[in-house]
């Protein structure tokens, strides 16, 4: 354990804060950045040591890496500390995020959760921000966020920072009763998003019901989510109770809701407003208690310029919203959906599928229109016609193919030549090498302070 050569913090009335990690190069420039700011910073090496710290010390923040080594993890201080000091802030930076460890971290109490490469001033600001929510518990505890123990996932996969961002946004709004509205492309996951909001939340216990407003008539989509009585229009044999009397107590997904009738976005509203329905052909009111997110790969707001869709409706509707990114901007993640998909095939099929690097690195390359449903829809059409066990480049779809087999030809002109970026880093190192490992010599030389080198060589590798 590391601290400044300042007062214990029960002496000081500057914020105490813990830092956690096993890097020594990163706990130096957090110790240094955090110091400037004017706090009080001690630093862990372990996740040990920060629990043997917390029982003699008491700090307002702790930042901890979520990879401590072999042992403790972050989630572990996390826990620990959400025990022995319930009202310290705890703020978690990985660089293997996920939407099970991101709602694990936030309903286990973690006040924020970052995901590198990130910005020092992005922290700075996490910091204020916890601080000044630890202030605000101290004045009304009843303030305090209580959320539920974590439900049902669903299947969506990334670590890239805009999905992280994604499963932050589904653990903090889970709990509300208040209407979503989930933007993005076709094929970007919406509904799962919208499962993962229910069965994250108080309903999920309660049925999720999901309707294609594009997929049905007018006067079907209507029946299907009112219902109808007896002899309201021919063929109506009988009574039918609609989608939001089905779901009673849960949750309604409404896809597409952009492709709704003028006439159905007039009842959809009253239905909001007034948390009833009215069966087609019938004028009793039926209360109904669900909870309403609808989806759109198209832009509400453009379609309420053009008169194409309600403007109350539309406010109504994405009271909080969420934008879905496309798969070709977090291609990161690409590898992590193929392991996904494939582990589910060999299930389905009872044969373990591998990809070989080529096949990856097309993969890689298509832009995906279609986004993560077309990924998985070629990854199922290689495996069905594979037989190896392996995907190869000849198993894809030849319009993925097509795409690699373009930009391969250009490769070959820039091939093995390093970026700016490359070479930059690959630089600082020779000079800290040049060096003898001396970090305030190499910034000397470079022409840099120590702070900047730290941050090249930590955040930038």
């Amino acid at each position: 354990m590391q601290t400044e050569t300042q007062p214990p913090a029960q002496t000081t009335s500057r914020p105490n804060i813990l830092v956690v990690d096993d890097d020594a190069a990163t706990r130096e420039l957090l110790s240094e950045v955090l110091g400037e700011q004017g706090y009080h910073v001690v630093t862990s090496s372990s996740g040990e040591e920060a629990l043997e710290v917390g029982k003699q010390e008491g700090f307002d923040i702790i930042i901890s890496d979520m990879k401590l080594g072999p042992s403790l993890t972050g989630l572990d201080v996390l826990k620990a500390y959400k025990s022995i000091q319930p009202e310290s802030e705890v703020i978690l930076i990985t660089a293997f995020g996920s939407m099970e460890t991101a709602i694990e971290a936030l309903k286990g109490g973690a006040f924020d959760y970052l995901s590198k490469p990130f910005k020092i001033e992005e922290l700075l600001v996490q910091v204020t921000r916890a601080l000044e929510n630890r202030k605000l518990l101290r004045e009304n505890r009843s303030l305090k966020r209580q959320l539920g123990s974590q439900g049902q996932l669903s299947s969506l996969v990334g670590r890239a920072p805009s999905m992280l961002e994604i499963y932050k946004k589904i653990a903090v709004v889970s709990d509300s009763r208040s209407t979503v509205l989930i933007c993005g492309e076709s094929g970007t996951g919406k509904e799962l998003v919208a499962r993962a909001i229910h069965h994250n939340g108080p309903r999920a216990g309660q049925r999720f019901l999901a309707v294609n407003c594009g997929a049905l008539p007018e006067t079907l989509l209507e029946t299907e989510l009112f219902g109808h009585v007896r002899g309201s229009f021919t063929g109506a044999i009988d009574n039918k109770r609609g989608i939001f009397e089905e779901a009673d107590g849960g949750t309604v997904f409404l896809d597409e809701v952009a492709e709704m009738s003028p006439a159905l976005q007039v009842k959809l509203l009253r239905t909001l407003e007034e948390q009833e329905v009215r069966r087609v052909g019938s004028n009793r009111a039926v209360p109904v208690d669900v909870r309403i997110i609808a989806a759109s790969n198209q832009n509400l707001a453009d379609l309420v310029e053009k008169g194409k869709f309600r403007e109350d409706l539309y406010f109504r509707l994405r009271v909080i919203e969420i934008d879905l990114p496309p798969l070709r901007v977090r291609s990161d993640d690409i590898p992590l959906l193929v392991e996904h998909f494939l582990k589910r095939f060999e299930q389905e099929r009872g044969m373990a599928f591998a990809i070989s690097p080529q096949a990856l690195s097309i993969l890689l390359t298509y832009p995906w229109p279609g986004n993560v449903r077309e990924l998985e829809n070629a990854l199922e059409a290689a495996v069905a016609l594979n037989r190896s066990g392996t995907i190869t480049p000849s198993d894809l779809p030849p319009k993925v193919r097509a795409t690699f087999q373009k930009e391969e030809r250009l490769e070959d002109l820039y091939s093995g030549l390093p970026t700016v970026d490359e070479l930059r880093v690959r630089y600082i190192r020779h000079v800290l090498k040049a060096a003898g490992g001396n970090k305030l010599k190499a910034a000397a030389i470079l022409g840099m302070d120590r702070k900047t080198l730290y941050r090249a060589l930590v955040w930038k590798k």
